[in-house]
């Protein structure tokens, strides 16, 4: 029984609400910034989707501050490979006192941050509080990276997420980030607000959340609750604050079609890839020509330049191809992933060259304005990718250059409407939370009483 009660135990989360009143919030910050930064301290566990520039490094150090001092104890924050030192650097800014560990902690920490690939290293019972910095990689439901953040939050009574894509059509990602959170798992949430659409498919689709569909009037219900924990924005002006100061360059995207120097195999010409085997196929057999119009367009100027890449091939051919280049691989160790990054960042190094999932999550590179990209049908790699250089903060028109060839055409069409999508799906989500939050007053009685002419 004992062993029962302790796996039990494990499965629970602490309760609901656990904020308290700021004891600190810096002037430096933004209108909004200190609103967002209030409402997360005051609801103690909560979500922030905040577009990129916003500040959301700034707002998760004075959430993990307010935590320190109000428990007297740790707090955690998790990021992608490589943004750690950016945290550290921001905590500089704001005054904020932010250690980094990769294996454990040491008696005077009080804000740690780490790696997600790290965490393991560390025991949950050590912090009171855990951030999760592009908390979109909770979305992955049935990966380990999930289930690993998801056991260390469990008992965490102080808990922050933040991230700038969440979709409000991906209900796996708002389910995983709630049952981070501990408010509602992602299975409870389906049930109480969605409704299984009368067809088959396989699990993982249903994890997707392709075959359900809102229940009757539910819709309301459940984006109420959503803003009962979370906040989403792209502008300042999305909660009321005045937009000066965070509007976006110009951002040009160019595509470039090129032309494979042979045909494929048992073809005159090219044709559209009709499924993924093709696509890869084709993928393979233009590396040398995508590659080589990617180099010759960063070439073309001295410029910082960022050129993206979904095959091992296709980087180490980049960074052949362009002077000064220098390829973060996945097989790479963290040590050179992170002072590869630390060095473009600063100036050091005028190329890089790498895949969206290794650098293509919380990185600032505002001092780059051109990008060269090989498109895929994931829209969250595209979108990230190119915010890491157009985003608040970007002094510059920002170019990215598409390369693609015509038998690809499929993909890119595919990548157009997920990013058409995704636009007007994510304006929805901040409408409906904007009417959600707004007190609106009605006054039932304007009619002027009449007295009875018996009276």
């Amino acid at each position: 029984m004992d062993n029962y009660d302790a796996f039990l135990d494990k499965k629970i989360h602490v309760g609901c609400d656990s904020g308290f009143e700021p004891t600190w919030i810096p002037d430096m910050l933004f209108g909004f910034q200190k609103s967002l930064s209030e409402w997360s301290i005051h609801k103690g566990r909560s979500s922030i989707f905040a577009d990129c520039g916003l500040g959301k490094t700034p707002m998760q150090l004075v959430w993990a501050e307010n935590v320190a001092r109000h428990t007297e104890g740790r707090v955690l924050v998790l990021t992608p490979l490589a943004v750690s030192f950016q945290t550290v650097r921001e905590g500089e800014k704001f005054g904020v006192e932010v250690t980094h560990r990769r294996e454990g902690i040491q008696k005077k920490d009080r804000i740690v941050v780490t790696n997600y690939e790290r965490l393991h290293y560390f025991n949950p019972d050590d912090f009171q509080g855990v951030v999760c910095d592009e908390s979109s990689i909770l979305k992955n439901f049935d990966g380990a990276t999930k289930v690993a953040v998801t056991d260390f939050m469990r008992k965490r009574p102080y808990r922050l997420l933040c991230t700038a894509t969440a979709a409000p059509n991906d209900y796996i990602e708002l389910g995983t980030s709630s049952e981070a959170l501990g408010e509602m798992g992602f299975t409870d949430m389906l049930g109480r607000f969605f409704k299984k659409v009368e067809k088959t498919l396989s699990r993982k689709d249903e994890h997707r959340g392709g075959v359900y569909r809102f229940r009757g009037h539910a819709e309301r219900d459940f984006w109420r609750w959503v803003c009962s924990w979370a906040r989403a924005l792209r502008r300042p002006s999305d909660l009321g604050f005045a937009d000066a100061g965070f509007s976006l360059p110009k951002l040009e995207v160019n595509e470039h079609k090129v032309t494979a120097r042979n045909a494929p195999a048992g073809a005159f010409f090219d044709m559209p890839a009709t499924n993924l085997h093709e696509q890869r196929q084709e993928l393979r057999r233009t590396i040398e020509d995508r590659c080589e119009q990617a180099a010759a367009l960063i070439n073309a100027h001295s410029a910082p330049a960022v050129a993206w890449c979904y095959l091992n091939d296709e980087g180490k051919l980049l960074e052949s191809l362009i002077p000064g280049a220098v390829e973060v691989a996945g097989s790479d160790t963290e040590d050179f992933k992170e002072s590869v990054f630390r060095d473009f960042a600063e100036g050091r190094t005028r190329v890089i060259v790498t895949k969206p999932k290794i650098g293509g999550f919380g990185l600032n590179w505002q001092h780059c304005a051109h990008q060269t990209f090989f498109p895929s049908h994931s829209y969250e790699q595209y979108y990230q990718s190119v915010r890491r250089c157009w985003r608040y903060g970007q002094k510059n028109p920002v170019t990215v250059d598409i390369i693609t060839t015509d038998g690809q055409e499929n993909v890119l069409q595919s990548l157009k409407r997920k990013s058409e999508a995704a636009e007007k799906m994510f304006d929805w989500l901040v409408a409906l939370m904007r009417n959600e939050l707004r007190i609106t007053r009605q006054d039932k009685y304007t009619e002027k009483e009449e007295i009875p002419s018996w009276l």
